[in-house]
């Protein structure tokens, strides 16, 4: 199985499963000094014993956004499947898993301003007739009797028991929301709100920012000059109305391939403003004064 370096733990710790398991081998693809991931050195991974490429969209940490279409592309030539991790892209960007080319496409609610818990999965529908069921219970099921068991169609044969319809439905009305604002008018601002954070990211001559794709999304994960450690100026920037995320952000290795333990992380969304930019930017300058 082919990961990427800057993947989430989320899409890393199910392949740890099957490595302890059935003894798969995980191998790994790292991103250059910008953070980009270029799709030649993924497609140059696959031998033929690789069964399946695994990797985000857009990196939760650098912001960074894949092109995924291309390894697509270069991986169902070679007869190789594709699972997207689209947790940190379907809130930021319009996303056609047709025109992508993907055989899965995973995504998680509390990422879409939906309920925490919800989620779905799309699975091309060749690979879900080429699935069996993972989990057992009623509605999957076509026939049981005491000796056999013959499954629903799917794919209902991947909905075991009664599911969190409250949370689904959350996610529904949540996925509507965005619709109705326009997946293109989200990308747009958050480009606008990218670029401006970009130019007032750069003036300030004490902070490093990990990942500088020309491309990336609207996510700036950082660190100080010194010794301030990333909790430290989470806190100050939470005593100003600040919210960042401070830690290793669930990407532990691609922390360790930066050589850094932690860092913050600023997340500007379809609902930020300019001025809020600029907050940031007064923070960090605190942050500085103070840790410095």
């Amino acid at each position: 199985i082919i990961l990427s370096i800057m993947e989430h733990h989320a899409n890393i710790v199910p392949w740890h499963f099957l490595r302890d398991r059935l003894g798969v081998v995980l191998k790994w693809v790292e991103c250059d000094p910008n953070g980009d991931l270029d799709p030649s050195v993924v497609l140059a991974a696959i031998t033929s014993r690789t069964k399946l490429i695994a990797v985000t969209q857009m990196s939760n940490v650098l912001g960074t956004v894949v092109d995924v279409a291309a390894i697509c592309q270069g991986a169902k030539a070679k007869g190789v499947p594709v699972l997207v991790d689209g947790s940190q892209a379907a809130v930021h960007m319009p996303v056609d898993v047709a025109a992508m080319g993907c055989d899965f496409y995973a995504i998680t609610g509390h990422k879409l301003y939906g309920p925490s818990g919800s989620g779905a999965i799309y699975i091309h529908p060749d690979r879900m007739v080429e699935m069996r069921p993972f989990l057992g219970g009623g509605d999957m099921i076509d026939q049981v009797t005491r000796d056999m068991v013959t499954y629903n169609k799917p794919p209902m044969k991947f909905e075991a028991g009664t599911p969190s319809i409250v949370a689904q439905i959350g996610l529904g009305v949540a996925l509507d929301y965005m619709m109705k604002i326009g997946m293109e008018n989200i990308a747009a601002h958050e480009r606008l709100l990218r670029d401006k954070a970009i130019e007032k990211l750069s003036e300030l001559n004490f902070l490093t920012v990990q990942g500088t794709s020309p491309s990336k999304g609207a996510i700036f994960s950082f660190t100080l000059a010194g010794a301030a450690h990333a909790h430290d100026i989470s806190t100050i920037l939470d005593q100003k109305g600040i919210a960042v995320r401070a830690g290793s952000h669930c990407a532990m290795p691609l922390m360790q391939h930066l050589g850094i333990t932690a860092s913050c992380r600023a997340s500007f969304a379809m609902y930020n403003t300019f001025d809020e930019v600029d907050a940031l930017v007064n923070g960090l300058m605190l942050c500085n004064d103070i840790l410095s």
